[in-house]
């Protein structure tokens, strides 16, 4: 790798995803596991290896691919990038399951030799990526659901991002945990219960007792029941009134944290996740629910993803334009550990 890097990553409870800029063309790279946890908190530290792994691993595959086009196919590149003038990273449970992230940075630097690193909750790469560096609401959906409505100055008010056990209404694993929910009331003979679903619960987790033991035995249930929001998808579509409705509440539910985020501060909203993947599903009652609520918002279609929320961060840490705003947004560099201005009082609900 010639020259300086940057790097943008998002880490969100369907894995990690990482984007890299060089002299030498991009390079992109991935993986599936969800953020690492030690005792219910993102473990900072197995994090900063997975995303070393993810790094290396793109900027290699880019570099074999470039040198097998240069020599016919006989590249044998061992090593991924020396230098990164600034990465910024997203990271979901933030602020909540990660109080001082300042251990990214030790980790971090000294292998990429890091003249920046920000690191803020995955609502504010997703903010950044869907507006820009412009006010107004994003709702972030994925696994989980974060809504922030801010300035990235003095606003910051956040709405949903409590977790799937008290919170995270209309998100993945809330979808899934309702559908797998309907599946079960299938299976004992409940009123309100769905054949359909209970049929793509046994396909893909066999008896509902082994579901059961996957779910509670598990250190990421959340990421099992968001598993289960695309077989929910699949059933709406087909015309299962169950499963649609549970996708029309989830959107009624977004719609309602964007509203309340989105007090005294300019009613731009827009959205970000994978979880509007969906589509129509998922967007009909999403926009519908908003305008009733809100009839002066301008629904505004994302510019871009969390991944380009967080590439934007680490070009503007790197070219010393970005400042802390503690809790949601935290930044190192060379010459001083950390960024310790311009702490906002963050406004939640």
């Amino acid at each position: 790798m010639s020259g300086l890097g940057l790097a943008g990553v998002d880490v969100g409870g369907g894995g990690i995803r990482a984007r890299i800029e060089t002299d030498d063309g991009p390079a992109y790279g991935e993986n599936t596991s969800p953020a690492p946890r030690t005792g219910g908190r993102v473990d900072l530290e197995r994090l900063a290896a997975e995303i070393t792994t993810v790094i290396e691993n793109a900027t290699r595959a880019g570099e074999q691919r470039d040198a097998g086009r240069m020599t016919g196919g006989r590249a044998d590149m061992t090593r991924g990038p020396e230098r990164l003038a600034g990465m910024a990273i997203g990271v979901t449970g933030m602020p909540g399951l990660v109080r001082e992230p300042e251990p990214l940075w030790h980790a971090l630097r000294e292998r990429f030799e890091l003249g920046a690193l920000a690191v803020a909750g995955d609502t504010v790469t997703t903010h950044v990526g869907a507006l820009g560096f412009r006010p107004g609401v994003v709702v972030a959906a994925g696994t989980g659901v974060i809504t922030l409505g801010t300035d990235l100055a003095g606003v910051w008010n956040q709405s949903d991002g409590w977790g799937h056990l008290l919170g995270d209404h209309g998100s993945g694993a809330w979808i899934g945990m309702n559908g797998l929910q309907a599946a079960l009331r299938a299976h004992d003979g409940r009123g309100g219960g769905s054949p359909a679903l209970l049929d793509r619960l046994t396909a893909r987790f066999g008896h509902p007792l082994d579901l059961v033991a996957l779910v509670y035995e598990s250190a990421s249930p959340a990421h099992h029941l968001a598993s289960f929001a695309p077989s929910v998808a699949d059933a709406a579509h087909e015309g299962d009134a169950v499963a649609r409705a549970i996708w029309d509440e989830a959107g009624r539910q977004l719609a309602q944290a964007a509203v309340a985020a989105a007090t005294g501060i300019e009613p731009v909203i827009s959205w970000g996740g994978r979880l509007f993947d969906a589509g129509d599903l998922l967007m009909e009652p999403f926009l519908a629910t908003v305008r009733a609520l809100l009839p002066e918002a301008r629904p505004t279609p994302p510019l871009g993803t969390s991944v380009d929320g967080a590439l934007a961060l680490a070009r503007a840490a790197a070219r010393g334009e970005l400042r802390s705003r503690h809790p949601y947004l935290y930044v190192f560099t060379a010459d001083r550990s950390a960024d310790r201005s311009g702490t906002p009082s963050p406004r939640t609900h």
